[in-house]
């Protein structure tokens, strides 16, 4: 995944952002999820990573749409 694809998604799985932003393994983005040093949501089983906060921290901006409902 490239910057570009993960900044146009709300959010990415935790070795994509760990890959992306922080140029992490797959085990260091997994351990840093753990440790809190991004911020991640648990649905079921599932781990995935908000791309918002993560880009806010870093000066990026999302190129996301939202739908209206």
């Amino acid at each position: 995944m490239t910057l570009d694809e993960a900044l146009s998604r709300a959010t990415v799985d935790v070795p994509d952002a760990g890959a992306v932003f922080f140029g992490l393994s797959r085990n260091g983005s997994y351990e840093a999820a753990k440790r809190g040093d991004f911020d991640t949501i648990r649905m079921g089983k599932r781990i995935v990573v908000p791309v918002a906060p993560i880009a806010a921290k870093l000066g990026l901006k999302t190129t996301f749409q939202t739908r209206d409902a």
